[in-house]
């Protein structure tokens, strides 16, 4: 069974490889990719959130 710790560094790690597909769908004008990936980033966004991380110096999307 994986520590409180070990779900959030996984959380943590998904939510910085969400945030760089994003950023590259935009790029590319990809809307309907952009709008599938904003859904998982903002459920990992609220896990984070309900963890008590603070996103502020990691969230690069901003939204």
């Amino acid at each position: 069974m994986p520590s409180g710790l070990e779900i959030i560094k996984a959380a943590m790690d998904e939510f910085k490889k969400i945030q760089e597909y994003m950023i590259l769908a935009k790029k590319e004008n990809a809307a309907e990719t952009y709008a599938k990936m904003k859904d998982e980033y903002l459920t990992l966004k609220a896990l984070l959130n309900t963890a008590g991380v603070t996103l502020t110096d990691i969230d690069k999307i901003k939204e």
